[in-house]
């Protein structure tokens, strides 16, 4: 989860404000934060800055757990990704047009026939991935539809 994630930021990297930092002193934190306005911050061993990027960028964003994608008609509203040594946490909102229960029902379905294991908990879907790193995708009403968080969290 924390390479793929990396790897989105990369080809970003080159045109935007970036401050080295001295990787000799340890620190193997990475984090990356972007909002729906296509504002991206980021802290990386060797750098941190922000960049702008349009908003389709992120309203137009690609994101599954074990092959099971956002329902069609989402749209990504913000991206955070904290890594440390530990491990590493990825939360992302999304809106949906069609109603929560709707958008609850999708994520157990597709999870289902991935094989993945997820059950309903209130207004949230929660689960493991195949690897063992839980989730949680919180889903509620909007004035249009649906709005939605999702956090993953991976241990290694």
């Amino acid at each position: 989860m924390k390479s793929s994630a990396l790897l989105m930021v990369v080809p970003l990297l080159a045109g935007c404000n970036v401050h080295s930092k001295n990787p000799a002193n340890g620190d193997e934190t990475v984090s990356v934060h972007a909002d729906e306005s296509g504002n991206i911050s980021f802290n990386l061993p060797i750098g941190q800055g922000q960049l702008k990027v349009p908003t389709s960028m992120m309203h137009n964003g690609n994101f599954d757990i074990d092959g099971v994608k956002l329902p069609p008609g989402s749209s990504v509203t913000g991206f955070s990704l904290d890594a440390h040594d530990k491990g590493a946490t990825v939360n992302m909102s999304f809106t949906n047009p069609t109603s929560p229960g709707d958008v609850r029902s999708y994520f157990l379905e597709q999870f289902k026939k991935q094989g993945v294991e997820a059950k309903l908990a209130g207004d949230s879907v929660t689960g493991k991935s195949k690897d063992g790193s839980p989730f949680t995708i919180e889903v509620g009403p909007s004035a249009n539809g649906s709005q939605g968080k999702i956090e993953v969290q991976d241990k290694d």
